[in-house]
Formats: structure tokens, C-alpha cells, sequence
């Protein structure tokens, strides 16, 4: 692509609304990822189905919202 595309490429994304350069930015970065594990869903089911037997066991750290809420919102502020 030459340059001046380029140009009018840019040009033409920056011009869109805020929603639209969103969902172009994101089909963009989907578009980049071109390996597929396909064991992933198995693997992430897996690890789902493992979590719920520790809460059901008693053997997972549990948190209030509140407190996990109050912590992430620390941290944020700080950067």
C-alpha cells in the first residue's frame, strides 16, 4: 500500500465515531490472531468445572464484591 493509502486509510478510520473506530480497532486486533488452540474451550471448561468444586468444598479464598471492588479501584487510582 502506498503511502498516500495509507494516509487515506488512517485518515478515514480517525474520521469514524468513537463506537466505530472501537469495533474497527477490535476486528483489527481479532484479525491478528491467527492461531486457534482448539483444545482452549476443553481446557478453560476444565478449569471452570475445578474452581466450582473448590467453592462447593469450602477450599477457594472467597471475597466480598465490595472488597475486591475497593481494591481494583485503588489500584486504578494510582496510575
Amino acid at each position: 500500500m502506498s503511502s498516500e493509502s495509507n494516509k487515506d486509510v488512517f485518515s478515514g478510520a480517525l474520521s469514524l465515531s468513537a463506537p466505530e473506530r472501537a469495533r474497527l480497532a477490535h476486528e483489527l486486533l481479532r484479525s491478528l490472531d491467527e492461531s486457534e488452540d482448539p483444545d482452549a474451550a476443553e481446557t478453560w471448561l476444565a478449569e471452570i468445572e475445578r474452581r466450582a468444586r473448590e467453592v462447593k468444598a469450602g477450599a477457594a479464598g472467597l471475597e466480598e464484591w465490595s472488597a475486591v471492588r475497593d481494591r481494583l479501584a485503588k489500584r486504578w487510582s494510582k496510575r
